[in-house]
């Protein structure tokens, strides 16, 4: 199964971490997205920026 993960908000101001996850998500500017396998080391980095992102399902 693929998930489309989506930032919806800045990453400004935000602590190291949280701008590394994004990074490694694929994740730079507002509204931009990409779509990943759902895997465990995906969804934990999800699970560190889910204030900023939105998560949805993708039909295969």
């Amino acid at each position: 199964m693929k998930i489309k993960i989506t930032l919806v908000k800045s990453p400004a101001n935000r602590i190291k971490n949280q701008k590394a996850n994004l990074t490694a998500l694929g994740l730079g500017k507002t509204n931009s997205s990409v779509i990943k396998e759902d895997r465990k080391e995906i969804q934990g980095m999800i699970a560190k920026v889910a204030h900023l992102v939105k998560v949805e399902q993708v039909a295969e």
